[in-house]
C-alpha cells in the first residue's frame, strides 16, 4: 500500500522519501537556514523532502535540557516555513491537546517512540485525518509496532506508516535489527528509517544523550538494503554547537553526499527482483507479525 505524505507518496515502488530537518527548532536562523539548504539539495538531487523539526522535545534526559519555544510559537515558525518554501512539514506530538493545532500546520504528526503504545495520543492524532508517523519504541518487538498502527486505521485513517530507530541494548546504546523491516512490511504498511536517532546513545552524556554520527551513513545504507521506503535523519549547519542531540546529527554541509549516495543504492535494490526463500516448516512456528488483515 502507499501512503500520502503531503503531496508526495511513501511505499513500495515510490521514490526514497527524506525527512529531515534539525532535532529542536533553537531560532528562525538555524530552522531556515537548514530548511532551504535541504530544499536545494531536493532539487538538485530530484527526490521527495518532508522538513522535520521539533516545536518541544518534552522527553530530554534532565529537566534542564532546551526543550524549544512550545507549542504555539513553534508552530508559527514551522508554518513560515511552509509558506516561504512550500515544504511539507512533520513535527511530534507529546499531548492530545495539540494534536488539533498542530493537525492544522504539520502535513505529518509524529507519534515519540517512547509514547508510540499511548492508545489516546495516537487515536487523537488519527482522527486529525493527517498522515500519523509511528516511532517504534525500543522496548518494542517489530510484530507488536502494528498494534499501534491499528489504533491509527481503526479510525479510519490509512495514512500511516513506522519508523525504525533501534532497540535498546544494554544501558547507553541501541542495536538495529534490519529484520524489523520486512517484518513490518509484510501487513503492508511503509517503513522509515531514523539513521541519527538509530546511532544514538541515550543518556550516555550525563544529563544528556550522546551519540556516533560516523555510523549514521553505514546503518542508512544497510536500511535501504533491507528494504526501507524512506529515511529520517537530523540535519543541523553546525551539529556541535546543536542546543539537541548534536553528537548524532549529520552536518547540513555532508547531507548532500550521504542522501546522493543514498538513492543511488535505492534505485540499485529497486532495480532487482523480488527474493523470497522457502519458510521453514510451520509446525509449531509463530508468524513473524499478527495478521491485521481482516480487521482493518
Amino acid at each position: 500500500m502507499t501512503v500520502k505524505v503531503g503531496e508526495f507518496e511513501l511505499g513500495h515502488g515510490k521514490p526514497l522519501l527524506i525527512i529531515a530537518g534539525p532535532c529542536v527548532i533553537e531560532s528562525w536562523d538555524v530552522l531556515f537556514k537548514t530548511a532551504s539548504g535541504l530544499k536545494e539539495i531536493a532539487r538538485e538531487l530530484n527526490f521527495p523532502l518532508v522538513f522535520k523539526a521539533s516545536y518541544d522535545k518534552a522527553n530530554r534526559t534532565s529537566i534542564e535540557t532546551f526543550r524549544g519555544p512550545g507549542l504555539q510559537k513553534g508552530l508559527e515558525m514551522l508554518a513560515e516555513v511552509k509558506r516561504k518554501l512550500a515544504l511539507p512539514l512533520l513535527s511530534d506530538i507529546h499531548e492530545e491537546s495539540h494534536c488539533e493545532a498542530a493537525g492544522a500546520v504539520l502535513d505529518v504528526l509524529q507519534i515519540p517512540a517512547f509514547l508510540c503504545r499511548q492508545t489516546d495520543l495516537v487515536v487523537k492524532a488519527a482522527q486529525t485525518g493527517r498522515t500519523v508517523n509511528i516511532k517504534k519504541g525500543q522496548f518494542v518487538a517489530p510484530a507488536d509496532i502494528l498494534h499501534s498502527v491499528r489504533k491509527v486505521t481503526t479510525q479510519g485513517n490509512r495514512n500511516v506508516f513506522v519508523t525504525e530507530r533501534g532497540t535498546t541494548f544494554g544501558y547507553n546504546n541501541l542495536v538495529v535489527d534490519y529484520r524489523s523491516i520486512p517484518i513490518i512490511q509484510q501487513e503492508g504498511y511503509p517503513v522509515i528509517f531514523d539513521a541519527t536517532h538509530s546511532v544514538q546513545l541515550p543518556g550516555a552524556a550525563g544529563g544528556k544523550s550522546s551519540g556516533q554520527r560516523q555510523f549514521v551513513p553505514t546503518l542508512a545504507k544497510a536500511a535501504i538494503a533491507a528494504g526501507c521506503q524512506g529515511l529520517f535523519m537530523e540535519v543541523h549547519p553546525n551539529p556541535d554547537l546543536a542546543l539537541s542531540d548534536g553528537p548524532n546529527q549529520v552536518p547540513l554541509a555532508q547531507a548532500k553526499e550521504l542522501i546522493a549516495q543514498c538513492l543511488k543504492l535505492y534505485a540499485a535494490v529497486q532495480s532487482l527482483p523480488e527474493l523470497k526463500l522457502a519458510e521453514q516448516g510451520q509446525c509449531g512456528q509463530l508468524p513473524l507479525a499478527p495478521n491485521f488483515a481482516q480487521v482493518n
